[in-house]
This record gives C-alpha cells, structure tokens and sequence, in this order.
C-alpha cells in the first residue's frame, strides 16, 4: 500500500484525532496490515487565520518544508487535516511531485453524492476560512448553496480558540449551537464542521447525523487512495 504523509501540527490534538481515525478506520486484523503513515506535527505553523486576516505571519514556509520533509521520507501522498490550511494548498502542492489530497474538494464531493445539490449547507468554520472562501468555489462549482453564520460568528470563534484548542470542551457549547440554529433558520439542513477543532468535539458530544465532518471523510479518502479498506464503523 502507498504511505500517508499527514502534514500536522495543527493542532496537536487534531493531528492525533486524523491519525486515530485513519487506523480505526483500516480494515486490519495485524499491526502488517496497516497503512504506514509518517507524520509531521509541525507546531511551528504560524496561525492559518491570524495570517489570512492579516494579523499574523504566513504559514506558508512551514508549510511547505513540512510537506518536502515528508515527501523526502518516503510518502507516496500527503494529507493535512486543517481546513483553514488549505488555502495554501495549491501553493503547497507545486512545491512537491507527489499527490496531496483536498479535505475541501473530498468534502464537497461527499455532500453531493450524500444529500444531493439541493441540500442546503451551513458552513461552521474560523473568519479566516469564512473570509477567504475556500469552500464556497468547491459549492459554487457543485451547484450547492451554502450559508454562514452572521450575528453567531463569534460564538463558532470562541468555541475553537477560547475553548477547543485549550481542551475545555465544555465551555461554549451553548453558544455554539446557537450558530447552528442561526444557520438552521437560514433554510440549511446539513451542517458541515469547517475546523478541525469542531471534528473533535463532535466526536465527543455527537452533534447529530446532519453534520458532516470533512475529518471522517479525509480518513476514508486517504485509506482508499493508500490502496486500504474503509472499515464500517
């Protein structure tokens, strides 16, 4: 089978949350039976949505010697689990000659085979994702409308920086779901978790079979691009 290069470090957790998923995932009976996987956790990333908000420095440069890093190592592909990342996903992908998957196209894909064009989508991500776009070409292009919080933004923010990634997963829950409802009453009907973050804490509580998270679905991808077998869970 082919080896994943899983860019990381963003964050930690998140890092160990795709690696997890992806070994629970593989149909194996033996430690030989499992895909190799190398992985660069890379805490030296500089914060995806500081720097698209212009606020901070690029992550760019990290990204990409991540990315070298791995492919030097032997991996036949690459993976990253940070959905804000992949704004810098075209960049990173010329800097390499192996394949790197796309958590935003994977997803996009998934959503449309699963719930249909018609599905109304309420996207659940950081203002950096939200700022640039990244999703809304990828549902533009797949014909899917999409909506996104407006007045409950800032509770989505705070629940991922002010609670998530200090791993006080209870705090700001509440609030959370507030945007889920603003979003609800906009007319969506699936709700896709856009960070990483939002991926653990829904492994956690179980948010519901209408969220879709794009963590889940790059798993299955990767195992089946590996040459794997997605186990059913």
């Amino acid at each position: 089978m082919k080896t994943i290069g899983i860019i990381g470090g963003m964050g930690p957790l998140a890092t160990a949350h795709i690696y997890r998923k992806i070994v629970m995932k593989t149909e194996a009976d033996l430690d030989q039976e499992h895909i190799h996987i190398i992985i660069d956790s890379n805490t030296s990333i500089p914060d995806r949505t500081r720097s698209i908000l212009g606020t901070g420095e690029s992550p760019l440069e990290e990204l990409v010697k991540s990315a070298k890093m791995l492919e030097r190592a032997g991996a036949d592909f690459l993976i990253m689990c940070c959905n804000t990342a992949h704004y810098y996903h075209q960049a990173i992908a010329d800097e390499v000659e192996i394949p790197f998957l796309n958590i935003l196209e994977e997803t996009v894909r998934f959503i449309e085979k699963k719930h249909g064009k018609d599905a109304v989508v309420g996207l659940l991500a950081t203002d950096g994702s939200l700022r640039t776009g990244i999703f809304d070409e990828y549902f533009r292009q797949a014909g899917i409308r999409i909506v996104k919080p407006v007045r409950t933004q800032k509770y989505v923010m705070d629940y991922v920086y002010d609670s998530l990634k200090k791993n006080r997963f209870e705090e700001g829950r509440d609030k959370f779901m507030e945007a889920v409802e603003e979003l609800r009453a906009e007319g969506a009907k699936v709700f896709l978790l856009g960070c990483t973050e939002l991926s653990i804490a829904n492994d956690m509580f179980g948010f519901g079979e209408e969220f879709v998270d794009p963590v889940d679905v790059l798993a299955d991808r990767a195992i089946e691009f590996a040459g794997g077998t997605v186990r059913k869970l």
